[in-house]
Order: structure tokens, then C-alpha cells, then sequence
């Protein structure tokens, strides 16, 4: 290990580095330490196999693979024919693309390691393997039987909801038809709505057996709980009409005018100081999360803040004059 870490030959590594741009130094090589993994196992008629564990991904599909193939008469088919070759290759295609998505080093990425190797799992992809077709690969995607692909989804739409109240600009939902689940969840999160006399909105997923787990958060933070909760448990839907009176939307338009409606709050926003509105958007959020008594003291710091900017001086000064501001923006 020191022969090659450290002494003449890591100093040459390190150098070579240095005159071809790389990034490895002599206290890298030198604070490189070996790792120890376990191996994983499976099996596979009556043999037992022993493999590379991750970040190795090798291991892991040898018993994919082998776990799907198991689910056919690979004798009939006939070693290395025409069906047993494409038999292969569609199997790789299914494991390749697990690979894309669950593979990587277990010290920054949980891999699903026994749900991988499963029985289970490589009986459910057999299923979708045909072997008188060809399944393009634009059509595998990484295998959806494995929660962590779940909540891999889940994590990024709920990401994409929060940075909705994190941009500077107020966002307008502007829904025409139906919001259900996520696109209910998508309307609460914006920090506006507007939508026509027909839409309509809900959270359904219980109708189905899968409760909007994620959906609710947006919901109980826009409408009171009750309601909330009502429209969780009956996965009924609720009218425009009703969904302004519980605080979901603002306001409603006639068919055909929603556009209309939305552009004409959009500018209403847009005519005032944006500075202003930016540090306001931040502080509402952020002051809804707080006791009173930190809210206030945390507003009253923004309020001081705003009160600093050259465009509000010139505001005050001119509301006191009677007269409509006009901001340079």
C-alpha cells in the first residue's frame, strides 16, 4: 500500500496530475484508505451465488438477471438461438436501466440492495418481457415495484412545489377543468389562483386506496383542517365556487375569460414595487412557520429593511403628496 500511496511513485502520480490538470494531490493518495464491503448473495437453481456488493453494480444484476431468467425454460428456448439471444438482451435492458437510476456509492446513495435481488422483483419484469417482441429501450424505465422509486418521484414534486413560494415572483395558478391529487396540491402551493366556473377540485386518491399523503400538506396549509380532511377521507370534488369560499382559489371566472382574469390580477401585481413584493413573499412564508411573538420580530426586521429602499423612500414621500408612484424597475 505505501509503495504505491506514498513515496517516489505518489509524488510522481501527483505531479503528472498537476502538468495534465487532474485533481489528485500527494495528501489524497496519502489519506486514501481501502474499504471494506460485504458481498451479496442469491442463488440460482441449485447453485449459490456469492458476488461484489455496491458501488459495484456487476454483483447486484448477475442476480437480477439471473432472478428473471429463472422464470423461463431457458433449455427449450435452446443455448445461444435466435430466441435465447434476444431473451439476453431484453433482460439487460431491464437491468440496465435499474442500473441508470439505483447504482452508486453506498455512502451517499441508500441502494435498494434486497428489493433488487428479490424473487419478487425479477418474477414481476419476467412478466413484461415478451419473447416474440423487442421492447424498445426508450420504453424501460428503472423499475417502479421498488418504493425508493416512489418516493425518489414524491421528493421531487414536492420539491418543485416549495420552490414555487421560494421564487421572487407571486405565482398564479390559472386552472381550467380538473385539479385532482398533485394538480390540487399544485394549485394550494401556488401562491395564487384563479380558475372558470367548470373546474373542479379534489384529492382522490383514497378512492383508490392511496391517500394524498403529499397533496395534504399544501392542502391543510391553504384551506382550514376540517375541509381539508373532509375532502382527504371522501375524495369527493368540490366546485369552483366552493373552492373560493374555503380560501383554495381566489377567484372565479366566467367560460372563457379565466386568461382575462388571471392577466388582470397578474398586472394589478406587476404594477407595484417589486423589491417590495419580493421581500413580502419571502417574509409571509417564512413568519407562518413562527410563534406570534418571533413573527413579529421577525417582520418587524423586514419592515425596517424595506423601509431602506431608495424606491419606498421615493413611495412615502410621494403618498404623502397625494400622489401615484410610478417605480423604476
Amino acid at each position: 500500500m505505501k509503495g504505491f500511496y506514498e513515496g517516489e511513485v505518489a509524488n510522481k502520480i501527483a505531479q503528472d496530475m498537476r502538468e495534465r490538470g487532474g485533481l489528485i494531490s500527494t495528501q489524497d493518495l496519502q489519506n486514501y484508505r481501502p474499504v471494506w464491503r460485504n458481498p451479496i448473495k442469491g442463488d440460482f437453481k441449485e447453485y449459490e451465488i456469492v458476488t461484489m456488493g455496491p458501488p459495484s453494480s456487476g454483483g447486484i444484476h448477475i442476480i437480477q438477471m439471473l432472478n428473471i431468467l429463472e422464470n423461463f425454460d431457458l433449455q427449450k428456448l435452446g443455448h445461444n438461438s435466435a430466441p435465447y439471444a434476444s431473451l439476453l438482451s431484453e433482460v439487460m435492458k431491464f437491468a440496465y436501466a435499474d442500473r441508470s437510476k439505483y447504482l452508486a456509492d453506498p455512502d451517499f446513495f441508500k441502494v435498494p440492495v434486497s428489493q433488487l435481488i428479490s424473487k419478487k422483483y425479477g418474477k414481476a419484469i419476467s412478466k413484461k418481457i415478451k419473447l416474440n417482441a423487442i421492447t424498445p429501450s426508450s420504453e424501460i424505465l428503472p423499475g417502479s415495484e421498488i418504493p425508493c422509486y416512489f418516493q425518489d418521484l414524491f421528493v421531487r414534486c414536492s420539491k418543485m412545489m416549495t420552490t414555487i413560494q421560494s421564487l421572487p415572483q407571486p405565482v398564479i395558478a390559472q386552472v381550467h377543468g380538473i385539479a385532482t391529487a398533485a394538480g390540487c396540491q399544485l394549485v394550494a402551493s401556488c401562491d395564487l389562483a384563479v380558475a372558470d366556473e367548470s373546474a373542479r377540485f379534489g384529492v382522490n386518491g383514497v378512492n383508490i386506496g392511496l391517500f394524498c399523503s403529499t397533496p395534504m400538506v399544501a392542502l391543510t396549509r391553504a384551506v382550514g383542517r376540517k375541509k381539508a380532511f373532509e375532502m382527504l377521507v371522501t375524495g369527493q370534488f368540490i366546485e369552483a365556487k366552493e373552492a373560493k369560499e374555503i380560501g383554495l382559489i381566489n377567484k372565479v371566472s366566467k367560460i372563457g375569460k379565466l386568461e382575462e382574469t388571471a392577466d388582470e390580477l397578474a398586472l394589478q401585481i406587476a404594477s407595484k414595487l417589486g423589491d417590495a413584493v419580493k421581500i413580502g413573499k419571502e417574509a409571509f412564508y417564512k413568519q407562518a412557520e413562527m410563534s406570534i411573538n418571533d413573527a413579529y420580530s421577525y417582520t418587524g426586521a423586514v419592515m425596517a429593511e424595506n423601509m431602506m429602499f431608495e424606491q419606498t423612500k421615493k413611495g412615502i414621500n410621494l403618498f404623502l403628496d397625494k400622489k401615484i408612484p410610478e417605480w423604476d424597475q
